[in-house]
């Protein structure tokens, strides 16, 4: 049995030097606060590698990743556009933080942010074993409990949410929140950092199953 971290980003980037790709820490608490466990036994990180570039060195960072058992998830320039800074940060980020004046609803980033989410989805898949426990962070993957909820319903899913989650007032004018929520609803347990976040949650929940 082990653990799965699952996470936009690897808690390590990679670059470019030389000809070679060396892994160097990333910053933030979440790298920090888990390192002690990813790197344990068989366990395992799953997020993308912090660099764009070609299939053909693909093969390269992985087997360098593994040695720090890491699992990159590759994407593309227009992936990280539409996906991340697109559906990510102009929708998720600004109505999740009470601003949803600034959110941009395009299908595009739309599209995009289930196709990446599948990605990930994949990856966890190439490695998931009976057992193993699977523990998905914040906001760039809410599709992805669901998904593999489905492939593997017998998984052991975690989610946690490390930005706020709104009230129902916000979180409503998202044209796919009954998506985002049934992606959520994938988990076996979902983690909110406030009371009022998680029961924000619930009553999103509610009116969408009633």
């Amino acid at each position: 049995m082990k653990t799965i971290i699952v996470s936009n980003r690897l808690p390590v980037k990679m670059k470019e030097k030389d000809g070679e790709f060396i892994p160097t820490p990333s910053e933030g608490g979440l790298a920090t606060g888990l390192g002690s466990i990813y790197r344990q036994g068989d366990n395992v990180w799953i997020g993308w590698p912090g660099i764009v570039t070609g299939e053909e060195h693909y093969g390269a960072i992985t087997e360098r990743l593994q040695a720090h058992n890491l699992k990159p998830v590759f994407l593309t320039q227009e992936e990280i556009n539409n996906f991340y800074e697109g559906f990510s940060n102009e929708v998720l980020w600004p109505v999740f933080h009470y601003m949803s004046t600034y959110a941009r609803y395009e299908q595009q980033y739309w599209d995009c942010y289930v196709q990446v989410n599948q990605k990930f989805k994949d990856a966890i898949m190439e490695v998931a074993e009976p057992g193993d426990i699977i523990w998905i962070h914040d906001y760039q993957l809410l599709l992805t409990p669901q998904m593999i909820r489905e492939e593997q319903p017998e998984a052991t899913i975690g989610f946690f949410q490390h930005i706020p989650f709104p009230s129902y007032e916000l979180f409503r004018l998202i044209p796919w929140r009954n998506e985002l929520l049934e992606g959520m609803l994938g988990a076996d347990l979902l983690g909110f950092h406030t009371f009022d976040d998680a029961r924000h949650f619930y009553r999103q929940r509610a009116d969408c199953c009633r």
